[in-house]
């Protein structure tokens, strides 16, 4: 499904989650699995460091959690920034080559799916759904300006009284003309820690005449505020306030605090809510490491999964340190659930 710019935003995600059956599941964590694939992210690029030494294994990735039933597959984008990319070494061109290659590597993975549908070959996703009903879109991920600090800050979003509306939307500026024009279907937003950087967001969009869809998905550590203390609820207004967002939503978030979280923005918006929690492992930003111990089994996490989607939110994923194995379960789980809600209406 190409974006079609003659298409207003809202409508062109209702009529995706129609396509898709009236839910869609989003993909799960990137960077975990490119660690299990072999490699090495200790880095301040992260996981676009992955863009320069081995975009094989990013396609990879994508493919995995395209068989295991994902409707939506994020960019290896997150921490790609221009002003990372020449903190490297690189020119301001090879920045924004290397922004693009992010997109075009996950559209590589969705046209590598529908070539083995149109062959015969692979045509059955995790919950049996053949390929050519299953409709996949591809979001170019813009992680917070905390993000491209390295230093944790994404999960704290205090950046100082230095960092200013304006510092936000420079910084920001020309990495998302770039991947608005990148061939994406979207721009998920993702991880925003603080208001501030909504309204930078939100303000960009409309200065910059950005018309591709996109989402703001925010992060929260204790079910109410955002995690720099911000209203869950204010910070949803924002979003709810620009044309160009499509869904609202929670990611990087332990999965006890989402169905909360959905109520609440509920409250201030009717746009379509999206979900995509970690683990509920915590980061440990000093160690630059996940600590395991309060992390929750798949079978726990897709526990979670029936409520959420009762609670309102209408797409559903996984974040860090979810698998393919945690999206083939929430696919398998909500296909279930929804295959049992029909057989009740007759």
């Amino acid at each position: 499904m190409d974006y079609d710019e003659t298409v207003e935003p809202s409508k062109f995600m209702a009529d995706f989650l129609r396509q898709c059956g009236g839910y869609a599941i989003v993909d799960g964590g990137l960077a975990t699995e490119l660690e299990q694939h072999g490699a090495n992210l200790n880095d301040p690029l992260w996981s676009a460091k992955c863009l320069l030494s081995s975009p094989h294994l990013i396609r990879r990735v994508h493919l995995d959690y395209l068989e295991a039933g994902a409707n939506i597959i994020i960019s290896a984008s997150y921490q790609a920034t221009l002003q990372g990319f020449e903190a490297k070494g690189l020119s301001r061109e090879e920045g924004e080559a290397l922004l693009r290659k992010s997109v075009e590597i996950a559209c590589e993975a969705r046209d590598i799916l529908y070539d083995r549908a149109a062959k015969g070959s692979g045509d059955v996703i995790g919950d049996g759904t053949i390929l050519k009903h299953h409709p996949v879109l591809v979001a170019a991920s813009v992680g917070s300006y905390g993000a491209y600090l390295a230093d944790g800050s994404e999960y704290s979003g205090i950046y100082g009284d230095a960092v200013t509306l304006e510092t936000l939307k420079d910084f920001h500026r020309r990495r998302i003309q770039v991947l608005a024009e990148s061939g994406a279907d979207l721009i998920a937003f993702e991880t925003i820690p603080n208001k501030l950087e909504a309204q930078a967001y939100a303000e960009l969009l409309k200065e910059e005449g950005i018309k591709i869809p996109v989402w703001f998905s925010f992060d929260s550590k204790d079910g109410t505020n955002v995690v720099s203390g911000d209203s869950i609820s204010e910070c949803a207004l924002v979003a709810d306030s620009c044309k160009q967002v499509v869904a609202v939503g929670i990611n990087c978030t332990p999965p006890r605090f989402i169905h909360g979280l959905i109520q609440s923005i509920q409250k201030v918006t009717t746009k379509p809510v999206v979900i995509y929690p970690n683990s509920g492992e915590t980061y440990d930003a000093d160690k630059k490491e996940w600590v395991v111990s309060t992390g929750v089994a798949d079978e726990d996490f897709v526990s979670y999964v029936g409520k959420w989607r009762e609670a309102g939110a209408s797409l559903i994923g996984g974040c860090c340190r979810t698998t393919p194995n945690t999206i083939r379960d929430i696919s398998k789980a909500l296909s279930s659930k929804s295959a049992a809600s029909t057989a009740l209406q007759f």
